[in-house]
């Protein structure tokens, strides 16, 4: 029998801290606390409950948020413990519910989480039963019959359970006793019953303790003073039309409206008759909204009604005449909700900045949205504005998260204003929203680009060493460091010797320099590649083919060549005009410095005269005779360079190239002498 009751204690056991681990790891603590406990007062481990270790608590930036407008709870940031914010006083908080429950929430924003907690206050015995009103006078007929009843005013204890209001005691007169009645909803409703007949001429007045009591330990008490004055037969109490009285307002109806009226007859005459209306039963909170006219009956509102705070209330009123007989109704109001309230959006926690490659379903916000309206009027729906790229997922019940939808493009869109929007289920509806600045962070994802796809230039020679040749530019679309932009040179040669020793470029503007004069006889063209690289980690770059023309000048007068041995010459016959003897009888011809000048200028003036058409094929296969001025002279071979081979025309003489040479040998021993003839050949 023993084995089975541990058996059934350890799995209630097991079974409470599987519920507790369930709770835990949904979202969901439940701690309690008795009211009136000071400032800081221990109320639950939440770092053991939650499992979160005291470092990582603090380093992600947990803090409390209650959802009323008092912050009654505080997370001690070195011991993880849920402690008091303040003195908390259930009645006030509570009235007289029988459950007083707080509810926060528990916000990580490190890890962009969310925890429930719900605390309940429990009840001390902080406050004793007590009376409206300290005394109280009852006008009584001699005439009243023993065992007549009338019903006193209770007492209120705003305490619950034990220690609430458990009964009633009545002393001080033989006359009297006391009967107690349960009401409807189990409170105890005193009423003073005549056990002795009244005698007016033996007393007038009878004086009467009434005491009431709670159930805490120790107990507390409150008394009320009952004088009774015997009057005078009046045999007729007042009577209400209703037992109970029903009304439902709604919560904007405007202060001074009167709600209801109250009605009750008595048949007596004069003051017998005459019926005064007053609460019997009502909480202070309800005294300082309604007010009951003691002539009338209206009930009147004095001040606003809120549905959120209170959805009805529960009223009783007496009809007292003038003999001091009495009737009792009740009046219950119901209190309609009215869209009144717009939804409210709460920022709990948010990111002021993204990186751009941020990858999709990035958390940038967490949001709770409330509305205190009820139904249809406190129903809300929540949405982003159009174009954006993230979207709003449900959280844990009024939270909602805002996430990226897809990777962001800092180039594109360098900041984001995200509304939020909320609107009711009213109608109208209500709507409300809050907007999210997000800065986009720049990646590193754009290489520069030049703004022409090539660049050319052309420098005259004989330039100033340094001379500006032309600028490259090249935009970066990033942003900071990662769009400042390099230049340099791409490594090349020219003629054998290192690039960079013929041209630089300055590295932050892009200005291509020449750094030597060039010459247009030896360098008629540089071809090279200029990169631009960013400043990022890594960093990007991309280049451009750069082409420099040297631009010829006239800066090379016409040169006199030495004689070409390549060159030889033999005849019997001098060339002249009209066949004249120039020069030496004989001997190589050329032989002087005149004849090498003679044979050149001829040479030039023919090719000249067959460029333009005055010549005529002439001779052989391959040569072309020369005009009618130096004809009887000598042909000129019509060959890829005509200064390469001379024919002269009756006579074995004839100058030729190298090859030509052994020709010449052979018809005459007799050599000429070398002339190379033009300006020096440009490269």
């Amino acid at each position: 029998m023993a084995g089975r009751r541990w058996g059934r204690r350890e799995r209630a056991l097991l079974w409470g801290v599987l519920v507790a681990a369930w709770e835990a790891a949904w979202g969901q603590l439940r701690y309690s606390v008795a009211e009136e406990m000071p400032k800081g007062s221990f109320v639950g481990d939440v770092a053991k409950d939650l499992a979160l270790d005291l470092p990582a608590l603090r380093d992600r930036g947990v803090r409390i948020i209650d959802r009323g407008r008092t912050q009654y709870f505080a997370l001690h940031g070195n011991s993880g413990h849920l402690v008091t914010a303040e003195r908390i006083d259930r009645e006030q908080l509570c009235e007289s519910a029988q459950q007083c429950v707080l509810r926060c929430e528990l916000i990580a924003e490190g890890d962009m989480k969310v925890y429930g907690i719900e605390v309940e206050i429990t009840d001390i015995n902080d406050n004793a039963p007590s009376f409206r009103e300290a005394e109280t006078e009852l006008r009584m007929s001699e005439m009243t019959a023993p065992g007549s009843r009338f019903p006193l005013r209770d007492a209120q204890d705003p305490d619950v359970g034990r220690n609430s209001l458990q009964s009633y005691e009545l002393s001080g007169d033989e006359h009297f006793s006391l009967a107690v009645q349960a009401g409807p909803g189990g409170d105890q409703r005193p009423e003073l019953v005549l056990a002795k007949a009244l005698d007016r001429e033996e007393a007038a007045f009878h004086e009467l303790v009434l005491r009431a009591s709670d159930g805490g330990e120790p107990a507390r008490t409150g008394t009320a003073r009952i004088r009774v004055a015997v009057l005078d037969a009046n045999d007729n109490a007042p009577v209400f039309s209703a037992a109970e009285y029903t009304v439902r307002v709604a919560e904007d109806v405007s202060v001074g409206s009167t709600l209801l009226t109250l009605t009750a007859t008595d048949a007596d005459d004069g003051m017998n008759g005459h019926v005064k209306y007053s609460f019997k039963k009502i909480t202070e909170k309800s005294s300082q909204i309604f007010q009951l006219d003691s002539e009338t009956g209206a009930v009147t509102l004095m001040q606003s009604l809120d549905f959120e705070e209170a959805h009805s209330y529960q009223l009783e009123v007496q009809a007292r005449d003038g003999g001091g007989l009495s009737d009792t109704a009740k009046v219950s109001i119901t209190v309609s909700d009215v869209n009144d309230n717009a939804p409210q959006i709460s920022v709990r926690s948010a990111l002021s900045e993204i990186s751009e490659d941020a990858p999709s379903g990035t958390v940038v916000a967490l949001l709770h949205v409330q509305d205190r309206d009820s139904g249809a009027n406190g129903e809300v729906r929540c949405s982003l504005a159009a174009g954006v790229p993230f979207r709003l997922e449900k959280s844990l019940e009024n939270y909602y998260r805002v996430v990226t939808t897809r990777e962001l493009d800092r180039e594109e869109v360098p900041q984001y204003n995200v509304t939020v929007r909320a609107a009711d289920g009213g109608s109208p509806s209500l709507r409300s929203s809050a907007v999210l600045a997000l800065r986009v962070l720049d990646v590193n994802d754009n290489a520069p680009v030049f703004a022409e796809a090539r660049y050319s230039a052309r420098l005259a020679e004989n330039n100033a060493a340094g001379a500006l040749v032309l600028r490259v530019r090249a935009a970066d679309a990033d942003w900071g460091q990662n769009a400042r932009v390099r230049y340099r040179l791409r490594e090349g040669r020219v003629r054998g010797s290192a690039l960079s020793s013929y041209v630089s470029v300055q590295a932050e503007t892009g200005a291509l320099y020449a750094l030597r004069s060039f010459d247009y006889e030896e360098v008629r063209e540089v071809g090279l590649w200029v990169v631009a690289e960013d400043g990022g980690a890594p960093a990007l770059s991309s280049n451009v083919s750069v082409r420099l023309e040297i631009v010829d000048e006239n800066d090379n007068a016409p040169q006199q060549a030495q004689p070409n041995t390549d060159w030889r010459f033999s005849q019997t016959q001098r060339p002249g005009t009209s066949g004249s003897q120039n020069g030496e009888e004989g001997g190589a011809w050329p032989n002087n410095q005149f004849d090498t000048e003679m044979l050149q200028a001829m040479i030039l003036a023919s090719a000249n005269e067959a460029a333009d058409a005055n010549s005529t094929l002439g001779g052989g296969t391959g040569t072309m005779g020369l005009s009618a001025r130096y004809g009887p002279q000598f042909t000129l071979q019509h060959v890829p360079d005509y200064r390469q081979n001379v024919y002269i025309p009756g006579s074995t003489a004839t100058l030729t190239n190298a090859a030509g040479k052994r020709d010449a040998k052979a018809t005459n021993p007799s050599g000429g002498n070398k002339k190379k003839s033009g300006k020096k050949e440009k490269k």
